[in-house]
């Protein structure tokens, strides 16, 4: 009997391919074909799965989106059933940032995802839709705290979760060592500290700083 494909399996081998293509030669001239030859796979089997360049990168960036998902996940599985929303914060954060091989993989899927949505209108809402679902995510979480009095009650959601999304700008520090890692983790528990410490200085979030995500 011919051997059956699964046919998932196969597009998570060309995303991760791609991811590997990425890693070493960078996005700018990624070709359909490369990836092909990085998956062992012939042109023609993945112009099966992915009729352009666009659909490939979009596939590979939301299996990326799902692999991170799943990291926070356990991490926050290691911490009880309700963690304190400033360990949730500092999970989502530091899985943002390339500070582990499948991170920077992501990292880098996302810089080459920016760049073709900045000319392809589809990838460009797509992508903008991500982005605005992940930000909505953090607002929540932030809402949420404020609502439950672990955040003052003065604080501004919009403007607090704006200044947690900036800390992943430290991407690019990373990448070009400007900054190294250790340094980088303590500026995100600082703020995290900050923003969630009582208003007579102590630690709002019970001592659970630094318990997610250090690597």
């Amino acid at each position: 009997m011919p051997k059956q494909v699964d046919h998932r399996e196969r597009r998570e081998t060309i995303a991760r391919a791609l991811w590997r293509v990425v890693e070493r030669r960078g996005a700018t001239h990624l070709t359909m074909r490369e990836v092909a030859q990085e998956a062992g796979i012939s042109l023609g089997q993945l112009q099966h799965y992915f009729g352009s360049r666009a659909q490939m990168l979009t596939f590979a960036m939301d299996f990326a989106g799902e692999q991170s998902g799943l990291r926070v996940g356990r991490a926050l599985a290691e911490l009880g059933e309700r963690p304190h929303p400033r360990d949730v914060l500092r999970a989502m954060l530091v899985e943002l940032l390339p500070l582990h091989a499948d991170a920077r993989a992501t990292s880098r899927m996302s810089a080459a995802y920016v760049l073709e949505a900045l000319h392809d209108e589809e990838v460009h809402a797509r992508a903008r839709g991500g982005l605005l679902q992940g930000r909505a995510m953090v607002e929540r979480i932030v809402r949420q705290a404020i609502a439950d009095g672990q955040l003052a009650a003065d604080r501004d959601p919009v403007v607090e979760t704006d200044l947690l999304l900036a800390l992943t700008g430290f991407t690019t520090l990373l990448e070009l060592d400007v900054v190294e890692p250790a340094a980088v983790l303590t500026a995100v528990d600082r703020h995290l500290d900050r923003l969630f410490a009582a208003p007579g200085g102590a630690d709002g979030a019970g001592g659970a700083g630094g318990a997610v995500g250090g690597r």
